[in-house]
């Protein structure tokens, strides 16, 4: 499998990755907002969609942070409508 060299097929794998772990974790997320430990309940998660990002990206691609982005941008932001002590 070819690395990704660009920004935008960087954004758009990050995002991808971060859509399935959304999809495929929903009560973890919900239940991770409501008790205020979302990032432990699905760190070994995380951490394996990071592994397959950094796997597929330059390494100047993967410490731009779109990976980070796109999980709070697909497991938190989106999920404004939970009842939580963020907002």
């Amino acid at each position: 499998m070819r690395v990704i060299e660009t920004e935008e097929a960087a954004r758009r794998l990050a995002r991808a990755i971060a859509s399935d772990l959304s999809l495929y974790n929903e009560e973890k997320i919900v239940e991770g907002l409501q008790n205020d430990s979302l990032f432990e309940i699905l760190a070994e998660e995380i951490e394996e969609g990071r592994e397959l990002f950094r796997s597929r990206v330059t390494h100047d691609l993967f410490g731009k942070n779109f990976y980070d982005r796109a999980i709070i941008d697909l497991l938190v932001r989106s999920k404004g409508h939970i009842k939580c002590k963020l907002w």
